[in-house]
């Protein structure tokens, strides 16, 4: 499932990612423009502006909370998903794209000295370059969606 999400849901796409879903943050402000990308890339829209939560054709998600604890519950109800730790920290929290395993040694001169001893995994984003390792966050991610489970 694919999802496109409004610009004041920028802390919610980011959580989307680390999820495993492919989202879209749109900064943009055109509503026509948001439902064409949607229709094109075959996208549900995400938003709290209840301009965009009647286009005919497309399925929009108009979240009631302001609160990212109560949005995740919100949109795993009204889309049917459930967070799936084998999808989790596949995709880039910062540009969307998937991440690619990468060697330790390829790693090296890229991440921390501290993080390159302590750890073995790493993946990289194949756009931004940014590497990624599973560290304490992974697990207060874990945390917090038993939380709000």
């Amino acid at each position: 499932m694919k999802l496109i999400l409004t610009k004041e849901l920028g802390r919610l796409a980011k959580w989307l990612r680390i999820l495993g879903l492919d989202t879209v943050y749109s900064k943009e402000d055109n509503p026509g423009s948001l439902i064409i990308r949607a229709l094109r890339d075959d996208r549900v829209i995400i938003t709290r502006n209840h301009r965009l939560s009647k286009p005919s054709g497309i399925k929009v998600v108009l979240l009631k909370s302001e609160r990212l604890r109560e949005q995740i519950p919100e949109i795993s109800r009204a889309l049917k998903i459930r967070p799936d730790k084998k999808t989790m920290f596949n995709r880039c929290t910062i540009c969307n794209e998937l991440l690619a395993e990468i060697s330790k040694p390829a790693a090296k001169d890229k991440v921390p000295e501290y993080v390159f001893q302590t750890q073995e995994a790493f993946l990289a984003c194949p756009q931004c370059k940014r590497i990624y390792w599973p560290g304490t966050h992974w697990g207060n991610v874990a945390r917090i969606l038993e939380e709000i489970a």
